[in-house]
């Protein structure tokens, strides 16, 4: 018996000196008047909630044991660490990786539509970048989304029939699709191809799905848009034969001969502006004027359809914006040029193109600003897409070589319009040696937009844009903290059943 009470009189005196460290108050215990002499220690105040010190009484503070080990001095991110995981950073990193967007919001254009639509070239509104023209522009990226949704949801064509019409789920439901658009390459590849891959047939069809028109249907939004807006847009490279056309570099006639003659028949020449004639990449052209076996060409399909809608709403206000990324950015050019040329009294013309590559010489870029079409290329400083076709020898050597007058060579291409240049080494979420899919990447371009401010401004800390598609799409491009939270977060909101089934990426084009 002697045994046990000097056994626990020894556990009592370690968890009284334990105690004594910590500087808490010893458990009650009824055999407290035991022979040992106790400990005396002061009880610590109750906290003064009231007071608005956090729980903590106003008076001196006595340091605990973990305070003088200076942790924050051996974890200097320790401080930075806390705020990351306090509840409302928490809950702001938890609303950018749920799977819906949240927008800045649409203000009133009224009669400033012009304005945003380039009237000045977009002067005075890009850096720093206006709130209203950010909200335009990812709103235009989203419909370029949805034509690879569509594309990538059913990409085969039948090979003997009239294609049905695709079924196209808008971001903006206040438009509603009018006329879907195809693209047809003039070269094939041997049958052999098909028989070794028949499961990948609609990698090797000529004609394929690229887009579609739409146009404002909600009265509201005409209102606080300021007009009637029609929207013509076009996704990336997908196919085998679109890759190959991307790569047949060579400078061609933007129109045939037969379609340029003056009265004697003769070449007409008054594009030339003293620069030659007004030429465009080869597979581009292709593309554009090619038709298919059941579908009419790119170029046929829309003048088509824009005249239909023009003579429709007759007497309103109209625009037409065109808008594509890679591929679809190039072709987006050559549509503008052909709506100019071939409609009378053409609503005003604006292009908004992500990650658009080089399409024609100087003499072209020159035909569509005199034709008083503005384009805005939305370019990501580490995207090599940009700089082709052509080679990149620097603004300084290229001008040199234009100057030298030698047509047709590798550095006469040009871009045309505006620029809104982005810096993928700003984003606080993608690593900075981001590799050359995501540089390209149509959602890492509006995950850019979104942040951008200025360019001597850091990533803006309001940013809305979710970051779940960024992170299922660009996994090794995204910040470990960021996956790491992500996916915990995932299993969080799977639990919830609130994640559905991954959504389809968007395909680059080559590079």
């Amino acid at each position: 018996m002697s045994i046990l009470n000097s056994a626990e009189s020894s556990t009592r005196k370690h968890l009284t000196n334990l105690d004594r460290l910590l500087q808490t108050p010893p458990p009650p215990s009824p055999a407290d008047t035991t022979t040992e002499t106790p400990c005396v220690v002061q009880k610590p105040k109750p906290l003064d909630i009231a007071a608005g010190n956090n729980g903590i009484s106003s008076g001196k503070k006595k340091k605990g044991i973990f305070e003088g080990l200076n942790l924050s001095s051996v974890w200097s991110e320790l401080k930075a660490t806390a705020e990351e995981v306090s509840p409302r950073h928490f809950k702001r990193l938890q609303r950018l990786l749920s799977k819906t967007n949240e927008y800045s919001p649409r203000n009133h254009l009224g009669s400033r539509w012009r304005e945003y639509h380039g009237s000045n070239s977009w002067e005075g509104l890009l850096d720093p970048l206006d709130q209203n023209l950010r909200r335009e522009v990812v709103r235009y990226g989203e419909m370029i989304q949805a034509a690879y949704q569509t594309f990538n949801s059913d990409p085969a064509m039948p090979t003997d029939e009239l294609p049905a019409p695709h079924h196209v789920t808008l971001p903006d439901g206040s438009y509603k699709v009018t006329k879907s658009l195809y693209a047809t390459s003039s070269v094939g590849l041997p049958k052999w191809v098909d028989e070794m891959a028949p499961d990948l047939g609609w990698m090797t069809q000529r004609s394929s799905w690229i887009g579609y028109v739409a146009v404002c249907d909600d009265q509201r939004e005409i209102a606080r848009m300021g007009r009637r807006d029609i929207v013509i847009a076009l996704r990336g490279t997908a196919t085998c034969l679109e890759w190959a056309e991307n790569f047949r570099a060579k400078l061609v006639e933007i129109e045939d001969d037969v379609e340029k003659q003056d009265n004697n028949g003769n070449a007409d020449r008054s594009d030339d502006n003293g620069q030659g004639k007004a030429k465009v990449q080869c597979g581009f052209r292709s593309l554009y004027r090619t038709p298919g076996a059941y579908v009419p060409s790119l170029a046929e399909s829309v003048v088509e359809e824009v005249r239909r809608l023009i003579k429709l709403y007759k007497g309103e206000t109209l625009s037409i914006t065109v808008t594509g990324h890679s591929l679809g950015a190039a072709l987006s050019l050559l549509v503008t040029d052909e709506l100019s040329t071939s409609i009378p009294d053409v609503p005003p013309i604006a292009v908004f193109s992500f990650g658009g590559p080089r399409v024609g010489n100087r003499a072209f870029a020159d035909r569509v600003n005199a034709k008083n079409i503005k384009v805005l290329r939305i370019v990501n400083d580490q995207d090599v897409i940009t700089r082709v076709p052509g080679v990149f020898l620097g603004e300084e050597v290229e001008q040199k070589l234009r100057k030298a007058r030698l047509e047709g060579m590798p550095w006469d291409y040009e871009h045309v319009g505006a620029e809104l240049r982005l810096d993928m080494r700003t984003s606080p979420y993608l690593k900075p040696n981001a590799d050359v899919a995501c540089c390209h990447d149509l959602e890492a371009y509006l995950h850019l937009v979104d942040g951008f401010s200025g360019s001597d401004s850091p990533f803006r800390e309001n940013a809305k844009r979710s970051l779940w598609k960024l992170v299922k799409e660009q996994r090794s491009n995204v910040k470990k903290l960021y996956k790491s939270k992500a996916r915990a977060l995932t299993l969080n909101l799977e639990r919830e059943r609130i994640v559905g089934p991954p959504m389809i990426t968007c395909l680059p084009s080559p590079s």
